[in-house]
């Protein structure tokens, strides 16, 4: 039976921060064995860049996959996501032109 999450509460937006920087890994691997047992349900994904954000829901077996690709490449889960989604933006409009 999964286990129930415990909401941590900080004084401040910097001690929250050092905690999820200090916690990193821990919970990588923790995330990582919650989706090879099947616990994981889909997860939502903040993007941010220059001045928007967008929130893009995944599976969790998506995020997983993401992370691992991004580790093997040498980037951070949103260069990486930011790359592939470039990719994809530009072969659909090189698609779209060629239709035309």
């Amino acid at each position: 039976m999964p286990r129930e999450a415990k909401q941590k509460r900080f004084a401040t937006e910097a001690e929250e921060a050092a905690w999820w920087e200090a916690n990193a890994s821990n919970l990588a691997e923790e995330f990582e064995k919650t989706i090879t047992v099947g616990r994981a349900r889909g997860a939502t994904l903040v993007v941010t860049g220059d001045s928007t954000v967008a929130k893009i829901q995944l599976p969790a077996k998506d995020i997983a996959m993401l992370r691992k690709q991004a580790k093997k490449h040498e980037m951070n889960c949103p260069q990486y996501l930011g790359m592939l989604l470039h990719d994809a933006l530009t072969k659909a409009e090189k698609g779209r032109k060629s239709a035309a």
